[in-house]
């Protein structure tokens, strides 16, 4: 059997969506003729935690750990925050310890707080790969300093590598918003050329970001996007409570706030006999201070269920028996080529899905494709309303709004069994046994990479 190590940051015990799509991918590679190895750091500081993910990753399966040191203790020290959370890179007001902790983040840290993960992980893998040898290196981003440890691997082993991109990098949205210097944006943006020029392939999920990146490198990019495991989906909708669920599960943030939205249900639940009373809008996850301040503007108050972060089998059942399931994007231009994972779950629980973003992004493109939902634009209320009435009809006359459109193409297997074909596409660069390997010649190494030039990175 052919092996792969996989490089993630994330993986259990983090939570939410980012751990999710390497931790399916290796619970099915095995059954695809691949033996993935999984390198993570130990003692990460994740904004999440979800212990029960441990549970998918078969027992098989060699996980190693790498030491890593990051700055968020001191952030946290100097901001009095609880947490580290991506909402505070926005366009919102910052106190003066923010915009110093910005700062120090936008430029010591350059791609990202993770890049002291690198060298230490470099010199362990390095070790590793002599002594225990691999046919393919996988990197998955964000972080996305975790790709500078795969570029250093490559170039020491040859060994094909593949880069995979679950946001953008250079083109992520929230980096308007960061006090970059100029000389700390070109080495962002040297640093990312320099990752898609050198791999093997270069792996996008979702269609809009696999032509962002074909645009800027000569290396083929592919495209498998995230899915749903039809495993945690099995048996019948658990019974709902009786009420009319508008649910949402996940991080619910400033930034995604659907301000057109609570406007529209405070309507309803004034003009709309009984509506008032059997809306619950039940939040699962963490939500940031200015959704709640929103909804409880709009009248709605009493029909709020804070639920907090919950184990992903406790989602799922609330996704499952939902009578309509939110999905606000981030209300940013740039966010128009990312799909949430939630998106996929939210199609594997067959009930309508009410999204809210660019109507011509990729999430509405699935949506409309597999006749899962609509999205409807942050300012535009009249579909909202028209959608939710939709559902509050069905509701009222018994029964359970439910999807039918084909979601196949979105399983884990299926995407698996993708990764598996590129996997399996990717020149033979074994170190024991390839003329790939750098330290023979330099034209060995370049014979992997035809037409494609060595960049630098300076750390």
């Amino acid at each position: 059997m052919k092996r792969v190590l996989v490089i993630a940051y994330y993986w259990p015990p983090s939570g939410g969506s980012g751990v999710q799509r390497w931790v399916k991918f290796v619970k099915y590679l095995p059954s695809e003729g691949w033996e993935p190895v999984v390198f993570a750091p130990d003692g990460a500081d994740y904004p999440s935690l979800d212990p029960s993910f441990e549970a998918e990753v078969p027992a098989s399966v060699e996980v190693l750990r790498g030491p890593i040191r990051e700055p968020y203790a001191a952030y946290r020290k100097l901001t009095g925050a609880r947490s580290t959370q991506v909402t505070e890179i926005s366009s919102g007001e910052k106190t003066w310890k923010q915009k110093l902790s910005l700062g120090i983040r936008a430029n010591l840290f350059v791609p990202d707080p993770r890049v002291g993960w690198v060298k230490p992980s470099v010199k362990a893998l390095r070790k590793y790969l002599k002594e225990h040898p691999v046919d393919v290196i996988v990197t998955t981003g964000p972080p996305h300093s975790v790709h500078l440890i795969g570029l250093r691997l490559h170039r020491d082993t040859g060994i094909p590598w593949i880069p995979d991109f679950r946001d953008p990098w250079s083109r992520m949205y929230y980096l308007r918003y960061l006090p970059m210097t100029a000389a700390s944006w070109r080495k962002l943006r040297r640093e990312e050329q320099t990752v898609l020029d050198s791999c093997s392939t270069v792996l996008a999920c979702t269609p809009l970001m696999q032509k962002d990146f074909q645009a800027q490198t000569r290396t083929p990019v592919a495209c498998i996007t995230n899915g749903f495991d039809e495993e945690d989906f099995t048996g019948p909708a658990p019974a709902g409570d009786g009420r009319f669920n508008i649910t949402h599960t996940g991080l619910f943030a400033a930034d995604g706030n659907p301000l057109a939205l609570w406007k529209v249900l405070g309507k309803l639940s004034k003009t709309e006999p009984g509506f008032g009373q059997e809306l619950r809008i039940r939040l699962a996850g963490k939500v940031d201070r200015e959704v709640l301040d929103a909804i409880a503007a709009a009248g709605l108050s009493d029909n709020l269920v804070l639920l907090g972060p919950l184990p992903h089998a406790d989602a799922v059942r609330e996704q499952r028996s939902a009578s309509l399931l939110l999905l606000p994007l981030r209300n940013d231009p740039q966010y128009a080529p990312i799909l949430p994972g939630k998106l996929f779950e939210y199609l594997a629980a067959r009930r309508p899905v009410l999204g809210i973003g660019q109507e011509e992004g990729a999430m509405a493109h699935v949506l409309f494709s597999t006749r899962a939902g609509i999205t409807a634009d942050w300012e535009d209320p009249a579909p909202m309303r028209a959608f939710i009435a939709n559902a509050w009809r069905q509701h009222c006359e018994g029964g359970v709004p439910a999807t039918t459109g084909d979601i196949s193409p979105y399983t884990r297997r299926i995407t698996t069994h993708a990764l598996a074909l590129l996997l399996d596409s990717l020149p033979s660069c074994h170190p024991e046994r390839s003329t790939c390997h750098p330290e023979r010649s330099e034209e060995s190494l370049s014979s992997c990479h035809p037409e494609r030039s060595e960049g630098s990175i300076n750390n």
